[in-house]
């Protein structure tokens, strides 16, 4: 009922307000689409499947583990970038993990003395664990936003820097969808730790300067997350749907063999899933999603002599 609600939070609340309300539009929107509609339905299908669970018990677990936790697909492709992205995903799930229940005044912190040290913190009026703020433990419960900053801006500038130098990165980048959340990041851990600075090294110097900054960015960075890169986070969970439909269809031994070469492709499920799509979006050559690349490739130079140069050598 709001009784620890805290009114100098009210800016970063009514911006968690507008962030779900831009979730679920973009969601909304999202799933529309053909594609994205039959991906978001098999992945959730598969994630709530009793029978994926009775069959492999394991496998949602992992791959929660290894395809959203640790997001070992993306060490794949360079571990600089896994480690950059880790270092992100880690110091912003810490950060959320904390502001958000202090916001709307979930968790509290309330000493008997007044003064301290010992401190209660408490989830929704229960009192979960006592700790002398002056200890390892309280350092740690006090400090826990530094530490993720301390974690996204390495991480960030690294991004960052990536985009500016590596002419993969930057030939198709846009401004508004790629560097403006890493600028964002970066400015809310950077102020946020010049506000810490402030307190212990400045006496509160510029502090109120520095916590209407960083309010603001907070507050942009939470509108922006549903109408830009930040969208895949909400995304993803779909994906590790679609991991696990792939993952039991493999189990079944259901793999779809190319037509012609019979190599195999992907599992059968799968192929008819991509089938379904290209037919919801009335593309009539889906046939073609039961031929491995290479043969497509054949198989469209052959049609190119046959009927378009006939009787070239």
């Amino acid at each position: 009922m709001l009784r620890n609600f805290d009114s100098a939070l009210l800016p970063y609340a009514v911006a968690t307000v507008f962030l779900a309300f831009g979730v679920a539009y973009r969601y909304t929107v999202w799933i529309s689409a053909p594609g994205a509609r039959r991906l978001s339905k098999q992945g959730w299908r598969s994630l709530f499947s009793y029978e994926n669970l009775r069959r492999a018990p394991t496998a949602l677990p992992k791959m929660i583990a290894t395809y959203l936790g640790f997001q070992k697909f993306l060490g794949a492709r360079s571990h600089a970038r896994w480690a950059a992205h880790q270092l992100i995903f880690w110091g912003c799930i810490l950060a959320a993990l904390i502001t958000f229940p202090l916001t709307w005044g979930w968790f509290t912190f309330t000493s008997g003395s007044g003064s301290g040290p010992g401190y209660e913190m408490r989830i929704w009026g229960f009192k979960i664990l006592g700790f002398d703020s002056l200890s390892l433990l309280g350092w740690l419960m006090f400090h826990g936003l530094d530490i993720a900053a301390v974690l996204v801006i390495p991480g960030a500038s690294y991004f960052l820097w990536r985009r500016m130098k590596d002419r993969g990165a930057s030939t198709g980048q846009r401004f508004a969808y790629d560097l403006v959340p890493l600028i964002a990041l970066i400015v809310i851990s950077v102020t946020g730790l010049l506000l810490t600075f402030s307190s212990i090294f400045l006496h509160g110097g510029g502090y109120q300067f520095l916590a209407i900054l960083h309010m603001a960015s907070v507050v942009f960075t939470l509108i922006y997350i549903p109408f830009g890169k930040f969208f895949h986070i909400v995304q993803r969970p779909a994906a590790v749907g679609m991991q696990l439909f792939k993952y039991t269809g493999r189990q079944d031994d259901k793999v779809f063999a190319c037509r012609r070469c019979e190599e195999p492709i992907d599992t059968g499920p799968y192929v008819e899933n991509l089938r379904g799509t290209m037919r919801d979006l009335s593309l009539d050559f889906d046939a073609w999603a039961e031929y491995c690349p290479r043969c497509k490739r054949v198989l469209r130079g052959s049609a190119y002599l046959s009927h378009v140069k006939k009787g070239f050598k």
